[in-house]
């Protein structure tokens, strides 16, 4: 589903080159929930934006779904996108001044689905999630954990291939973390890829593969299983 070969990163300073990436080859296989840790820096988030490709400034080959993202131009990198890619983000970024139910339907008008197709694709992610009743709130009007399921429902909604959670808890005490961590492996076990970046050994347990990033190399990996065994 996602191979990336020599998969390089930097910025040109007054010093020379600074290395956020070096040489990073990695698979992965449809229906894998994997996991990405390391220290502060060492590069986490900016691969995971890379996979979402939000990034376009690096060098190597990245393959998605049999597509070379890596010969492809910005406008075919953005469809991509928005066919295969779902993003959860730490800070939610849900639009303060859309209600819950807009901004689950803006990431499908920016796909041109139909008016009708949307409020249809809407009332059902609501229902799944169960936030139908939240749906006329305003994000300020939510708990955090709310706003973060709010943020996954929107990851959701065009049925994605991957989705892409960069510390999707980070900002939830442990009962939300626990809640949004179980709807993560709930999508994984229905055949969602799910990728996340995360500091949390538990939350990290929930993958099947651990990938350990540190000053921009990959280190050995590890099972969810070993980690388990450590604690």
């Amino acid at each position: 589903m996602i191979r990336l070969r020599d998969i390089e990163k930097y910025y040109e300073t007054g010093a020379g080159r600074t290395y956020v990436l070096r040489r990073i080859n990695l698979e992965f296989r449809p229906g894998e929930f994997i996991t990405i840790m390391g220290p502060s820096g060492a590069g986490k988030s900016t691969l995971l934006s890379i996979l979402g490709l939000l990034d376009g400034a690096w060098s190597g080959e990245y393959y998605l779904m049999d597509h070379a993202v890596h010969a492809l131009k910005p406008k075919d990198r953005a469809a991509l996108n928005k066919q295969y890619i779902g993003f959860v983000f730490q800070q939610y970024h849900l639009l303060d001044d859309l209600t819950v139910a807009e901004n689950l339907d803006l990431p499908l008008s920016y796909r041109n689905v139909k008016r009708k197709d949307r409020e249809s694709m809407v009332a059902d992610v609501l229902d799944r999630f169960n936030i139908v009743a939240k749906k006329d709130l305003f994000p300020s009007q939510l708990s955090g954990g709310q706003q973060q399921l709010v943020a996954v429902a929107r990851a959701v909604i065009g049925n994605p291939k991957v989705i892409l959670a960069d510390e999707p808890t980070g900002s939830l005490h442990s009962s939300q973390g626990k809640m949004i961590m179980d709807l993560l492996k709930k999508l994984n076990d229905e055949g969602t890829t799910i990728v996340q970046v995360t500091h949390n050994e538990n939350w990290a347990a929930y993958g099947d593969r651990i990938i350990e990033l540190f000053d921009g190399w990959l280190s050995e990996p590890q099972t969810a299983t070993a980690v388990r065994s450590e604690e």
